[in-house]
């Protein structure tokens, strides 16, 4: 799915690395973010949804390259248009390339890692503006997910309108990819879970709670979030799960 794949290099990207982590930035990448910026009533929102959108995702993905290399994996981070991806590099392996074999229980711990990093970064962020004399409002999105409010007494709406995008992505976008979408990271850990649990049939039940969830999300996230890019991104996921079903995978013979 083109959302989720990788997108070849241009002459725009941005390049960096992190703690030698390789970082590329598609231009894309800023085209989605000012599209969900574009709600935004002022300069200043727009400003801090971007940088929001771009920090959130990239502490997303070192928390997948960081799990990596704890097990001698080593990744190049990609962010685009479907946000972003941790993409493992091969090594050197008596003069030919090979990639490194995690077991699935690693597996599952580097794709956990991805939002928790998230959401140890929300916490930090809380943290941060209490020691700051801030307030903090404990409040819950849905009646269950943890989304702090925070008031600063310093720093105008511009530090202000940061803190609460940085808690909205970080937090928003670490609870999307544990849902059990394949391929997001939830969808990974459903996969792996059940296929060791049911080497047989483990991955094509998985793939069916991708078809069921995915949909049951694109609904939710068009009618009661309004958001055209959620639905459609949750939809053909559960689209690929469902063509994914049709061709087999997963199929014991």
């Amino acid at each position: 799915m083109f959302l989720l794949q990788v997108p070849p290099p241009t002459r725009f990207d941005l390049r960096f690395s992190i703690t030698g982590i390789p970082v590329r930035v598609h231009p894309l990448f800023w085209v989605i973010a000012l599209l969900f910026g574009s709600s935004s009533n002022s300069i200043i929102g727009l400003l801090t949804w971007i940088v929001a959108i771009f920090v959130c995702i990239l502490i997303h993905e070192l928390g997948h390259a960081f799990a990596m290399r704890r097990y001698g994996q080593d990744s190049q981070i990609i962010l685009h248009l479907g946000g972003g991806l941790t993409v493992p590099e091969s090594i050197a392996w008596g003069g030919r390339y090979a990639s490194v074999a995690v077991s699935a229980n690693q597996q599952i711990f580097i794709s956990l890692a991805g939002p928790f990093a998230g959401f140890l970064f929300a916490a930090l962020v809380v943290a941060i503006s209490a020691a700051l004399g801030g307030m903090v409002i404990p409040n819950f999105i849905l009646g269950f997910i943890p989304f702090p409010i925070v008031v600063l007494p310093i720093g105008g709406d511009f530090l202000n309108s940061l803190v609460m995008d940085l808690l909205w992505v970080s937090i928003f976008w670490g609870f999307i990819n544990l849902m059990p979408v394949q391929p997001l990271d939830g969808g990974h850990i459903l996969r792996d879970i059940l296929t060791q649990t049911d080497p047989l049939n483990g991955y094509r039940t998985a793939l069916w709670v991708s078809v069921i969830t995915g949909a049951a999300l694109a609904f939710a996230g068009f009618v009661f979030l309004r958001s055209t890019y959620m639905a459609l991104m949750f939809g053909l996921l559960a689209f690929q799960s469902f063509q994914a079903l049709q061709g087999g995978a997963g199929r014991s013979y």
